[in-house]
């Protein structure tokens, strides 16, 4: 396959952080004196950036937003590889699609600075042409702000790029900034109605596609 830009969602797709998350959760509950919430109650409140969880996972309080986000962030920054991992065939596949020539990047909701400490933690962060998270551009996904400006750092036209990811709203921006999209069913996301333009099971499935 000629040479593609593929722009990688993070969490569902590259990592699992859901354990890191969902600790840093429960350690600002127990702040406000509230119980602790699952994994799995805490999963799906994933996506949409940093706010939308904290607004997500104190929806059972009277704890106002504005001051949770002025603890919570520092309490997940503080842990943010110790519960997660890699998915299978990312730490391999990743320079593999570099090596076969095609220009990865990275667009995710999670804020910049957390992201790229995870992807140097990992040793993945020199593959990535762009690490662009919440609050590097003005808008977070399903708004085509992120991928307008991994097109424009890799110098890569429309026609060539996609978006991967585990969850509509990566379905919803790659529609919204008029290219392909990719979605793996591995991660904690849905579609949400939205339709990819492939879809695989696993990360070493993505992959074989494209190399």
């Amino acid at each position: 396959m000629e040479k593609q830009l593929i722009i990688f969602d993070l969490d569902g797709t590259l990592i699992d952080a859901r354990g890191d998350l969902t600790a840093a959760v429960n350690r600002m509950r127990a702040h406000y004196g509230l119980d602790a919430l699952t994994l799995e109650t805490v999963s799906g409140y994933i996506g949409n950036g940093m706010a939308k969880l904290v607004e997500r996972s104190l929806q059972d309080s009277d704890v106002a937003l504005e001051d949770a986000m002025k603890i919570y962030p520092d309490l997940y920054y503080a842990n943010l590889t110790t519960h997660t991992f890699l998915y299978d065939g990312v730490l391999e596949g990743i320079p593999k699609l570099v090596e076969a020539g095609h220009t990865v990047a990275l667009l995710t909701n999670k804020p910049g600075d957390p992201s790229r400490t995870i992807l140097k933690h990992f040793g993945l962060s020199d593959c990535f042409t762009a690490i662009i998270g919440g609050g590097d551009v003005p808008n977070l996904k399903p708004e085509p702000d992120g991928v307008f400006q991994c097109l424009e750092l890799s110098g890569m036209e429309k026609s060539r790029a996609w978006m991967v990811g585990d969850h509509h709203t990566d379905l919803a921006v790659a529609q919204n900034a008029g290219i392909r999209s990719v979605l793996v069913d591995y991660g904690f996301g849905n579609a949400g109605g939205y339709k990819p333009d492939a879809q695989f099971a696993s990360f070493p499935e993505l992959v074989g596609y494209f190399v």
